[in-house]
Order: structure tokens, then sequence, then C-alpha cells
């Protein structure tokens, strides 16, 4: 059989640095691992925009759906701020998302021990702490039409984005949630804005719908998705799934990225329907941004970017084990005091480069042989 197929788009800003840890890993997957990739790289963002006039290029669009998964660093930077919209940076990413169909985003928030102390809540509430948020990603307010900047009829403008869903958009996700539920601790806590929003009282009733009729076996509960970010900050180990819409999601999951300790640390998987070969479509990125103000300094923490690559390697690849095995590696890393400039504390560690820290967890990669 052909190997598993990726394909690389490491982007703008740290978005190169962090990739190539994540190189390092594939290859040593190949040669000690017992899986072989097969790799192909491109371009997509700012640097796409520099050399196609595009933040993504169609033939890199056409790469994308051909491949088994797609590995993502990050995109954007000051230098393209003044760029119109249509083709900034960000779209590229967003045009990925939406024609590869990902409605099912995937971003777990997991305290890894050696860095409960860095979490900004107390260590006894992050603790241990496993969550999985699940983001539809492929409508709401972030899609929805009409949209845009209009004249107004009292001499200004007017700014339009419309928050809408489907029946069907609202059950694929929530579907997503509770097969994640069954195989996690059996619980989903949907959230929405049901008290003041339609769509808010669509997505309840239908993620109610879904349960009932096809997931009764899970516990399900409903909040307000205010008084779940204060939840998130309050009691976060309440938690098991939760899902949400496109607007919510962005902004709980970077909430619930910040009980872990840094942003640097936070995977996330975006997931479609099954191709012909089983695999769904995917998009593997960690949940930082480009960070250009220390790009090319191998400050860049890569682990977020590593541990991207372990959920293809569960997700996309059904590689439970070897998924285990690079996120033991990471934890080992940490445990034994590797720190990158993020997470410098007050009871110190030893501080390592960007490619430092990947050439330890390749080192803990074959200490686990």
């Amino acid at each position: 059989m052909a190997n598993p197929s990726l394909l690389i788009l490491a982007g703008d800003g740290i978005g190169p640095e962090v990739m190539a840890e994540v190189k390092k890993i594939i290859g040593w997957y190949g040669t000690r691992g017992g899986v072989k990739f097969d790799v192909s790289e491109d371009l997509v963002g700012g640097c796409a925009y520099d050399k196609y006039g595009t933040p993504l290029h169609d033939d890199t669009m056409a790469k994308a759906q051909a491949v088994d998964a797609v590995l993502l660093g990050a995109v954007g930077g000051p230098k393209y701020d003044n760029l119109d919209f249509s083709v900034k940076p960000e779209r590229g990413l967003l045009r990925l998302r939406k024609e590869m169909d990902l409605f099912s985003n995937l971003r777990p928030a997991q305290c890894f021990d050696a860095l409960a102390d860095f979490s900004s809540l107390k260590r006894e509430i992050v603790a241990g702490l496993d969550i999985m948020i699940v983001r539809e990603l492929t409508s709401g307010v972030y899609f929805g039409e009409p949209r845009g900047i209009f004249p107004d009829n009292e001499g200004g403008r007017v700014g339009i984005n419309t928050q809408r869903y489907t029946t069907n958009e609202i059950r694929r996700v929530a579907r997503s949630a509770f097969e994640l539920a069954r195989k996690r601790s059996g619980k989903v806590c949907s959230m929405e804005k049901a008290n003041v929003m339609e769509s808010g009282i669509l997505w309840r009733e239908e993620v109610q719908w879904v349960h009932d009729h096809e997931y009764p076996d899970v516990a399900l509960s409903h909040m307000y998705a205010d008084a779940g970010a204060m939840q998130l900050v309050r009691w976060p180990k309440q938690f098991d799934v939760i899902v949400t819409d496109n607007l919510f999601g962005d902004l709980l999951s970077d909430c619930a990225a910040m009980l872990t300790g840094s942003l640097g640390m936070l995977p996330s998987a975006s997931l479609g329907a099954p191709m012909a070969n089983g695999r769904p479509k995917a998009l593997y990125e960690p949940v930082h941004g480009s960070a250009p103000d220390i790009a090319g300094q191998g400050k860049a923490n890569p682990i977020a970017t590593i541990l991207s690559f372990a959920m293809a390697l569960r997700y996309s690849f059904d590689l439970g084990t070897e998924a285990e095995r690079l996120e033991k590696a990471v934890e080992k890393v940490l445990a034994d005091g590797l720190r990158t400039a993020d997470l410098m504390g007050p009871e110190g560690g030893k501080p390592v480069s960007t490619a430092e820290m990947g050439d330890a967890v390749v080192a803990a990669l074959d200490a686990s042989l």
C-alpha cells in the first residue's frame, strides 16, 4: 500500500521554525518508528501572497484536497496588515477550511503536570486538566451572508456580519462531539446564547435532538457561552467535551488555552467528512499565531505543532499507540525541565531553543523504543 501522504504548509513568522521540528519527528517515524510518510510542501498565507499574489494558490488548494492530511504552521504578520481584506494571509487558511469542508475543529486543553504552575490559575484548579473543545468551523458568523461594510442613510457606515446555521451544520458537529465523548468520560456540554440569539435556540434544539435520537448514553448539558467562559476559569475540570459554534469556539478555546500555561502548548485538528479511503479530510495546526516578534530567533515553542502531528497520527492514520508515544515523549521532556522562552517561570528550568526542544523530543522517542 502507498505510504500515507502529508502536505506541509509552514506559512509565515515562526511557522517554518516550528514545522522544521515536526519534520524531524516525521523523519524519525520513517527511519525508526515504522511509519513512512510521503511528504510534500507548499506555501500559504503571506509567503504565498509574496510569490503568487494570493494567500493560497489554486494548485496548493488542489494538493490539499488530494493528500491524507495537511500540517499547517501559522499565517500572517504586520507586513501584510494593509493588504485588501480579500488577500490577507488569513484568507488562505479560511479557504482551506471552507473548501475542504473541515467542519469539526478539535482543540484539546491538557495541562501537563510539569507545567501546572505556569497557568494563571492555581495548581489545584488546573492540575490534571484534560478537556476537548469541539468548534464548528465552516459556518456561523465568520462565513454568513450578507457581510461587509456599507454606507448607511445618515452619512456614516454600517458593518454587517451574519450569524447563520442550518440543522445539518449543527447536527454533524454535534455528532463529532458525542463520538469523542464516548471515547473519553462520556460528557458533552453544549454552549451557545439561546437566551438572546435565534441561532442559539436552533443550536440548542438540534444538539438535543442528536443526543436524544442517537447518543442517549452520553450525558448532555447546555450552558450559555458567557457562563461557560466564567466556568472555564472557575472550575475547568467539570468539563470533558465542549461543543460550540464558530465564534464562541474561537473565544472559548483561546480562554482554555491559557489554563495550560502557554499558547505554545496547544494543538488542534480540523476534520471533515471521510474520503474514499476512509480517512477524514484533515488539517492540523497549532493554536498559536505567527508570532512575528520572535520569528527567526529560535525562541518559538514547537510543542503545539508537534502535538498537532500527534493528533494527525491519532485521527487521520488510526495510530493511537504512536500518538501516545509522541505525547509521552513531550511529557518526558517537560518533566526533565527543558523550557523554551514562553515556559520559563520562577522555578527555572533549562532554557532551550526551538531546535533543541525538537531534538530533545526525538531523543525521548529514541528512549521509548
